[in-house]
């Protein structure tokens, strides 16, 4: 498989524990003391961290730094909307809109000289 395929899958996974450790205690702790969500959100992020290291080691072998950065990026808006729509009950607004467009500027402007 491709070190990009798999770059993308593990990022994708890593956001997803990384969005639960930053924000689903939130909805799920919101009545426990601070210091135990952060404890909690550790141990979430643990697992982000397990998936987001070889990541980017796999990815840096196909693209440079600012890309993986961006591709990150990316990714963590593709799923934060959703999450915080559905998950935390947010309203969809039309800034997530505006900002999605603002990344694809930024994925246009560090990926444009490998296009």
């Amino acid at each position: 498989m491709h070190p990009t395929v798999i770059t993308i899958g593990l990022l994708c996974l890593s956001n997803i524990f990384m969005t639960f450790a930053w924000y689903g205690h939130l909805k799920t702790m919101n009545s426990k003391p601070w210091i135990v969500a952060a404890l909690v959100s550790w141990g979430i992020a643990l697992f982000e961290y397990l998936l987001q290291v070889p990541a980017n080691r796999i990815g840096y072998t196909v693209m440079n730094v600012g890309q993986l950065k961006i591709l990150q990026e990316v990714i963590t808006l593709s799923l934060f909307v959703p999450f915080a729509v559905w998950y935390l009950k947010e309203p969809l607004k039309l800034d997530y809109l505006w900002a999605g467009l603002c990344i694809l500027g930024a994925v246009y402007f560090i990926f444009r000289s490998d296009m």
